[in-house]
């Protein structure tokens, strides 16, 4: 009984614990945080994830010097259709490249194979994969393909949280105060601000009117969330934004504090 209890503080310590970063991590061309919106490219042949900026200003340097269109990090030729990005994304699957393995398992969603979409969000998962873990939580509490299974849904989230995914971090605030535990609920949404969640800051402004977070805390929250945003910030990736916004009209992440992403 005391290990049991012993390992329940640990879980604990371990989910509560204040990431580095969230689990998108940095550019690896300028080596700045990538932005939690989708401001960034994943190469298929390479699987590796770049910022638009870093994208954009390779797309600048081939035009103006008549290259070739090369992967900005691996220098790999670009693929000229989809059959061939979908055979380097294969082949990274045979690698067992977790983000690989991923972006197969959302392929396979957006054609309709459910199961198959399952069966790839299982293996990136079990290869560490946090995306993967956020993906099978909402498989779980939707019900698709599976059985509904909330304490999966639990195991799933607290997963990705831990491993720095904001969106898990939000969820699991927002279900501790459906489930009437505001303080639980302050935890994440305190963590995921920190890493720059906008979705979360906005639960905070509301759990701080009604008492729930001390001035300290949310001021700290504050500060945080702006370092964390501003530090994602770059000339190459405003102009990748403005040029992005000139071809056509972005969407928005709609923000609530009673509501999972």
């Amino acid at each position: 009984r005391a290990c049991k209890k012993r390992a329940a503080e640990l879980r604990e310590e371990i989910l509560f614990k204040q990431p580095e970063s969230c689990h998108l991590g940095d550019c690896p061309i300028c080596c700045l945080p990538l932005p939690l919106d989708s401001m960034s490219i994943l190469m298929p042949c390479c699987c590796t994830v770049i910022c638009d900026g870093c994208d954009y200003a390779n797309q600048i340097r081939e035009l103006k010097e008549k290259l070739d269109h090369n992967c900005p990090f691996c220098r790999h030729p670009k693929a000229k259709s989809d059959e061939e990005r979908n055979r380097r994304l294969i082949k990274r699957v045979d690698a067992n490249d977790p983000a690989a393995i991923r972006h197969m398992g959302g392929k396979r969603g957006r054609e309709g194979d459910i199961d198959g979409a399952f069966e790839y969000w299982t293996k990136a998962a079990g290869l560490g994969d946090v995306g993967a873990h956020h993906n099978l939580s909402v498989m779980y509490r939707k019900g698709q393909g599976v059985e509904k299974d909330e304490k999966k849904v639990w195991h799933h989230l607290e997963e990705a949280a831990i491993g720095g995914d904001t969106f898990a971090r939000h969820n699991l605030g927002v279900m501790e105060g459906e489930n009437g535990r505001p303080g639980r609920a302050v935890k994440h949404f305190i963590i995921a601000a920190k890493l720059g969640d906008d979705d979360s800051l906005e639960a905070l402004k509301e759990h701080y009117a009604d008492g729930f977070v001390s001035k300290e805390d949310f001021a700290a929250a504050l500060r945080g969330h702006q370092a964390a945003v501003d530090a994602t910030k770059s000339p190459h990736r405003e102009e990748a934004e403005i040029a992005s916004s000139q071809q056509s009209e972005g969407g928005s992440r709609s923000s609530s504090k009673g509501s999972v992403k």
